[in-house]
């Protein structure tokens, strides 16, 4: 079949691209070094464990997180199972590589039919499930052949996806590979039911779990207490140099009562002392003491993993990356407080955020006149801002539940029929 061969031809061409970049390009070198003598240290690592084994795919940290409370609801109730998750990308993996929810994390081998066959049997999963947007040929006709219950959870489909083109024949095929399909949303059920997908069922989406859990879990941090304190906050989170520099200009011009904690996408050094040169006056969250820095206006956080907790503090939070083409970062956290959202344009392909511009919980972001404008509207109209606000928390309330579904799906079907 040509459309097989033509797939067989881009994975190669891919691994010889990053080859080649892994010599200059950081991320293409743990991408490629990560993959030396993989079959063989996952058989190593296995030797001794017979356990029945869960193993679930991730192309990256953001499906991760969508796939992860399925995995701790998994861990929660079959504790007698083993957990293999394996990435795609180094960005996944190099963050979650030692994640204690799972028993053992991988970098996914390159999909052959060689690399497909040897993983799976050195694996022997029980149940495959796969996270949003990997489809791995050889894989999933591997597990098929071998009658291997295979899931997709939190998958979305757009119109514009190969699958839906004239071109998309072993797109399509690897579609009827999987055992069952949860997506998203009925307009994604609509498009695979045209194609002849019938092991379908709209769950929604699991990351409104994992959002959920994760802000009831928050604590308040103290050291903050101060900063926020008789002021209206302006949290703006995974922001890009784009967004940066705007919000420098909307600074400036906002009342006195106004300030901001920046939690930026990168926290390298170089970055954040371009950071410190663009807001004059500014400090770190690393060297930031109350009891001195009581007038600062902008804090700059400098390391990673705060974020969640700062969104408690916001009277509107910006969402950074809708300036770039790969568009706006996780808007949910933020929702689930009930603040209203603001980000930048492109944000069409997520649907979440045209879920909650739709309704007015967030509002669009094209130059600084537009988020001045928004702050006086709030500041006039306080129905208004606290519309915004319960409109942005009932939409995550309402979508809870993914994981559930999920859940009993497996339990009935896969797990309960074959313990």
């Amino acid at each position: 079949m040509i459309s097989v061969f033509i797939y067989q031809l881009g994975i190669k061409v891919y691994v010889l691209f990053a080859s080649i970049a892994s010599f200059f390009n950081a991320k293409a070198k743990l991408f490629v070094q990560g993959r030396k003598g993989l079959l063989e240290k996952i058989r190593y690592s296995l030797i001794d464990d017979q356990r029945e084994r869960v193993w679930v795919h991730c192309a990256s940290l953001g499906e991760f997180e969508q796939g992860r409370p399925v995995i701790e609801e998994l861990r929660r109730n079959h504790p007698e199972l083993a957990i293999v998750i394996t990435f795609f990308s180094p960005s996944g993996y190099e963050v979650r590589k030692k994640y204690g929810g799972a028993d053992y994390v991988f970098y996914l081998p390159y999909d052959s039919v060689s690399n497909a066959r040897k993983f799976i049997e050195l694996i022997k999963p029980k149940l495959a499930i796969f996270v949003k947007y990997e489809y791995w040929y050889y894989y999933l006709n591997t597990l098929a052949q071998k009658d291997i219950s295979t899931i997709l959870i939190s998958a979305i489909f757009r119109k514009e996806q190969p699958f839906f083109k004239w071109y998309g024949i072993l797109h399509r095929k690897m579609l009827k590979l999987f055992n069952h399909i949860f997506v998203q949303d009925e307009a994604s059920e609509r498009l695979l039911t045209k194609l002849g997908v019938e092991q379908v069922s709209v769950a929604g989406d699991t990351r409104f779990d994992r959002v959920v859990d994760t802000v009831r879990s928050v604590e308040p941090i103290i050291q903050l207490e101060g900063f926020c304190s008789g002021s209206k906050i302006l949290v703006a989170g995974s922001t890009w140099r784009e967004d940066e520099v705007l919000l420098k200009a909307t600074i400036d011009e906002l009342p006195g009562n106004c300030k901001m904690i920046l939690a930026p996408h990168e926290v390298h050094e170089s970055h954040i002392r371009q950071l410190q040169e663009l807001y004059t006056g500014s400090v770190l969250w690393s060297e930031y003491e109350p009891e001195v820095e009581g007038n600062c206006r902008v804090l700059i956080i400098d390391r990673m993993g705060l974020l969640s907790g700062l969104y408690q503090y916001a009277y509107i939070a910006y969402i950074g990356g809708g300036f770039n083409k790969s568009g706006i970062h996780n808007i949910l956290e933020a929702a689930t407080y009930g603040k209203p959202l603001t980000h930048g344009p492109n944000y069409e392909k997520f649907k979440e955020a045209r879920d909650l511009y739709a309704l007015g919980g967030s509002f669009i972001t094209r130059t600084k006149r537009d988020l001045l404008e928004k702050l006086n509207q709030y500041e006039k109209n306080e129905s208004s801002y606290d519309s915004a606000c319960n409109i942005a928390k009932e939409y995550v309330e309402k979508n809870v539940g993914a994981t559930y579904l999920i859940l009993d799906y497996i339990q009935e079907k896969l797990l309960d029929t074959k313990l």
